[in-house]
């Protein structure tokens, strides 16, 4: 089988030695062109990933660290017994708050590349800041996990009305604001 004249070969240098030196173009980006199929479904799964988690962060998460400052923080420090108890939610409140800060800032620095992602604008993520946010949220929510939430547990289960208080400031919170009268 013949193959087509490489731009070294002295038959490139002829009219129909130039049409063989195409070929070779030609094929190579017909073979890059073959890999096209594989390339895109990827692409599209990080756009759709990143479109996702760009709806999904701030109404869920914000939402989710101001419920926890607004209704189970204030709940929990009321409801502690002075002295070491509230000292230990006191900490945990002050820890989990700064903790909140620093993951809503990262998600901030992160933000502006995820929404050029999931528009096809960009494939840039910076990386090292994503593992961060990652990283922090899954320790932030393993303390509030094994620490802070058995302990609220305990706390407001002492007594059903700050439990029901509790369930009732978050499902208040939660409600669609009341259609006005005409």
């Amino acid at each position: 089988m013949n193959q087509p004249s490489k731009p070294s070969d002295p038959a490139s240098d002829n009219a129909v030695g130039q049409f063989s030196h195409a070929h070779v173009g030609i094929l190579m980006q017909l073979d890059r062109l073959s890999t096209l199929p594989a390339l895109l479904a990827p692409a599209r799964m990080a756009q759709d990933t990143a479109k996702r988690v760009v709806d999904f962060f701030r109404e869920a998460v914000f939402e989710h660290h101001k419920d926890e400052e607004e209704a189970l923080f204030p709940a929990l420090l009321e409801s502690a017994h002075a002295g070491e108890e509230r000292q230990r939610v006191n900490t945990l409140v002050d820890a989990l708050t700064a903790e909140h800060r620093e993951i809503e800032g990262l998600w901030r620095q992160l933000e502006p590349e995820l929404k050029h992602v999931a528009q096809g604008r960009s494939y840039h993520i910076n990386a090292p800041v994503l593992e961060d946010l990652v990283s922090r949220y899954q320790a932030h929510a393993q303390v509030e996990e094994t620490q802070l939430l058995p302990l609220a547990d305990t706390i407001l289960g002492r007594h059903g009305n700050h439990m029901a208080a509790l369930g009732l400031s978050l499902h208040m919170r939660h409600q669609p604001p009341p259609i006005g009268h005409i």
